[in-house]
């Protein structure tokens, strides 16, 4: 992916080694950073089982540990960077910053849940509590929306959005999770709000998740007129990324963190949907995202909604420049010890 930014040949040809659960939104993030730094990923996916899953992050290796159908093989030529998102994939990383020394770079993406010295660098969002020396933080979560792909998106629509009439609203929908529940009434509501707003002349472009209720899809989907709406059912090509590349705006349930941040890349109108229930996590989330301009609740349904801008996020580039300049300072501190090219 062609990138703009000053780190998009510090590290050309270099590698940067991630280490997955197979996570689909663990991987988006670790691809964001690695795509921001300009390194050529090697995704090693591993699949702990018994014991060793049961205590991770702690506990040492499987002596017969698998990744990408193999054994895996934690030796030279080691990667210029590696990390890790996800509680399985921490003993990985630690094993591999205490046998590759100073040749790899480690970063683990949320909080590992152990010490600090898991890696050379910890990033977790700004709505978690941990801080430290070696711990960075931002609004949004990392992902693979640069400005770059966005841009690119935009030069081509695909004729199942051109369609539609505008304003084009993104409807990303999530379901249940550990803090948020969707009563009968919240559904209600939502599926109340979609219909005001197609009779109003929006056009929705519609995805939900494996999270969400089969009767609530079910009920938006006989919602809505086709000519106002595209729902996506999951069959064919995965729409999403034009639904975020051509949104005038956005409807995003509170429960979607992930779909939020990957929204607020476009600096255009994100209005929340908040079903019952919450937590302070999320809370903290939220009022962070509103804070920064970009979003406000979702009205009632009827209600117009409004346009707006704001600085788009892009957590990705930030924390790629801050593994830059932690990573330079250690190359220009320890030459020859570091496989710099700076």
């Amino acid at each position: 992916m062609t990138r703009t930014d000053p780190y998009a040949t510090l590290f050309q040809g270099q590698t940067a080694w991630i280490f997955s659960d197979g996570k689909a939104g663990h991987e988006s993030q670790a691809l964001g950073v690695v795509e921001a730094l300009g390194l050529s990923p090697e995704i090693r996916r591993i699949d702990l089982t018994g014991i060793c899953k049961f205590i991770a992050p702690w506990g040492p290796l499987p002596s017969l540990a698998t990744t990408n159908g193999g054994r895996l093989r934690l030796g030279p030529p080691w990667p210029t960077f590696a990390f890790a998102t996800g509680r399985t994939t921490i003993p990985y990383i630690r094993a591999l910053k205490r046998r590759a020394g100073l040749a790899t770079y480690t970063v683990i993406l949320m909080d590992p849940r152990t010490g600090p010295s898991s890696a050379d660098l910890i990033w977790v969002p700004a709505h978690d509590r941990r801080r430290g020396p070696n711990v960075i933080s931002t609004l949004a979560a990392p992902h693979r929306f640069s400005a770059d792909r966005l841009r690119a998106l935009a030069t081509s629509m695909p004729p199942s959005i051109a369609g539609l009439p505008r304003p084009r609203i993104a409807c990303l929908i999530g379901g249940p999770n550990g803090d948020y529940r969707y009563s009968s009434e919240d559904e209600t509501r939502l599926v109340e709000t979609f219909g005001r707003l197609a009779a109003s002349g929006a056009g929705l472009m519609i995805t939900t998740s494996r999270r969400t209720p089969e009767r609530l899809a079910t009920r938006i989907k006989g919602a809505l007129p086709a000519e106002r709406a595209f729902f996506w059912d999951g069959g064919g090509q995965n729409p999403y990324p034009d639904f975020v590349a051509h949104a005038d705006m956005f409807v995003i349930t509170a429960d979607s963190v992930s779909m939020a941040c990957e929204a607020a890349a476009t600096g255009r109108p994100i209005f929340i949907f908040s079903p019952s229930g919450g937590g302070a996590k999320s809370t903290r989330f939220h009022s962070g995202l509103a804070s920064h301009g970009a979003s406000r609740p979702l009205p009632p349904p009827g209600e117009p909604l409004p346009s707006w801008t704001y600085e788009p996020l892009h957590s990705a580039e930030v924390i790629a420049a801050e593994i830059t300049k932690r990573w330079r300072r250690r190359a220009e501190l320890l030459p020859g010890l570091v496989k710099a090219k700076i």
